[in-house]
């Protein structure tokens, strides 16, 4: 990729020294899922603890007003990988197949290429969900697909030839193409599949030949490890992403982006975990695998102390959208996962996209609670501040730089407003102050129609719609023609620095 312009000055002006940097993606967590936030902000007694991660988040900047891209799992892990919107991509609704071409071109900026071009080791673990090169076996060239159930003669899953981390800056790769939801059920260890045991071979995987069949989820069988265990790739990952950081070259900083597939169905949470019980140890496998994902990231925590490298190290948590609509066992438990909020996971109300954020970097950011909104994908304009590398004004258009606001130094330049996008009904919405008009567009995103408006300064659980209240047209015009504006005009939705 083409390198971009560096200002190395900027950063060692602020900073002494340049910080490791950990990324940290969870997938479909909400914000009661996170025990930190249920005390604190809900005042409650949790039903499940995450012990490490609010370590974390007493160490952090706690972003109350804290958002994913989108309320859909791909397209925000193209928005969070690009700083742009989704709909600056060659799939404006997502979701990217394992076969799909790939959203990122020869010389897009990434968190990736501005943290390498920056002099850091990069790092990319866990589930990647963006498309990917595969050659076909029938033509030689590259198979295009976005089926399910592709039958293993069709592709060549044994090698990825591009389309994915490599091509977006980072060095090293173990790459879960879907995560744990198949309908791939394969693992790339710098691009090259990394078999799970020593007689693994490539197979058509299904429930028939399953380990573990609930590891055959509904987005259905494809081509797979015969030794797939969903069971086992937590601790999969959080071993890679622990060794990628005690075994990191000592003359240069690194980056880590971990996306853990946790806790995205199927719940498999393992017996146990470093010696800690996990599967049975709460009232439901959901609530297992919010341990489990505590789990995973003390073990990225135990390996940055042990290396020695924890002080000087900028950790940030988000997920890729809201919690999961509460399943029965869950619900019975009294576990609210949206933590307060109205929606889940694909909504447009809070719920869907209002996401555990926080930073932690010790001496650096003061540990306390902002209600500044922010959303994941202003990582890239951050990380680039951070690390010194200038970001053309063409690239990462949507994403904000929060450094000033983290660290107190600089001057923090707050969004006029946001513009993100729920998921599988076509819904968008548009943010300005306090006012959230959700706009109903579909496929083509030429047609719109307002369908809810909410003041969340008097109705944070959006309760009252007040889309067709007398008094309330003129502002839903107005709201409306500013978002068609923005959208079509394509013009950037966050200030440069």
């Amino acid at each position: 990729m083409k390198t971009p312009t560096l200002l190395l000055a900027t950063t060692s002006f602020l900073f002494a020294e340049k910080p490791n940097i950990v990324l940290i993606m969870a997938d479909d967590i909400g914000l009661g899922d996170i025990s930190y936030h249920v005390r604190t902000q809900q005042n409650k007694e949790p039903i499940v603890e995450t012990p490490n991660l609010d370590a974390l988040a007493r160490q952090s900047l706690w972003f109350t007003d804290g958002h994913s891209a989108t309320a859909l799992c791909s397209p925000t892990r193209y928005c969070m990988m690009s700083g742009n919107n989704n709909y600056r991509s060659n799939a404006p609704w997502g979701t990217w197949g394992t076969f799909r071409e790939t959203a990122f071109k020869k010389g897009d900026a990434t968190i990736g290429t501005v943290t390498r071009d920056a002099g850091y080791h990069t790092g990319f673990i866990g589930k990647w969900h963006l498309g990917g090169d595969f050659r076909d076996t029938n033509t030689g060239g590259i198979f295009r697909s976005n089926k399910r159930g592709d039958i293993v003669d069709q592709v060549d899953v044994t090698k990825m030839l591009g389309g994915g981390p490599k091509d977006c800056g980072f060095d090293y790769d173990f790459t879960l193409p879907c995560g744990i939801q198949g309908p791939v059920y394969t693992a790339y260890e710098n691009q090259v599949w990394h078999p799970f045991s020593k007689d693994s071979q490539i197979v058509f995987f299904n429930k028939d030949n399953a380990i573990h069949p609930k590891d055959v989820t509904s987005k259905g069988p494809g081509p797979g490890d015969s030794h797939w265990d969903g069971r086992e790739l937590g601790k999969i990952i959080s071993q890679k992403g622990s060794d990628f950081i005690k075994f990191a070259p000592a003359d240069k900083p690194f980056f880590l982006y971990y996306c853990t597939h946790a806790v995205h169905v199927p719940h498999c949470p393992p017996d146990e975990f470093d010696g800690v019980k996990v599967k049975g140890s709460t009232p439901s496998l959901h609530l297992d695998m919010i341990v489990e994902l505590d789990l995973q990231i003390k073990r990225l925590i135990d390996a940055l102390k042990e290396k020695g490298v924890y002080d000087n190290t900028l950790i940030v948590f988000t997920s890729d959208n809201g919690g999961l609509k509460v399943n029965k066992n869950t619900a019975k438990a009294g576990h609210d996962i949206a933590g307060g909020f109205n929606g889940s996971k694909n909504s447009p109300l809070e719920g869907g996209h209002r996401t555990p954020l926080f930073a932690v970097w010790k001496n650096h950011i003061t540990p306390g609670v902002t209600d500044e909104p922010a959303i994941n994908q202003d990582m890239l304009a951050t990380l680039a501040a951070l690390v010194g590398t200038k970001v053309p004004e063409d690239q990462a258009q949507d994403s904000l730089n929060l450094l000033p606001l983290l660290t107190g130094k600089g001057e923090f330049k707050q969004r006029p407003w946001m513009i993100q996008q729920a998921g599988a009904k076509k819904e968008v919405f548009f943010r300005k102050g306090h006012w959230k008009l959700i706009i109903q567009s579909n496929h083509a995103l030429d047609k719109f129609e307002p369908k809810g408006l909410y003041n969340l300064k008097k109705d944070l659980a959006e309760k009252n719609n007040l889309v067709k209240k007398t008094g309330q047209k003129e502002r839903v015009d107005k709201m409306l023609t500013e978002y068609l504006d923005i959208l079509n005009s394509k013009k950037r939705t966050a200030p440069t620095n």
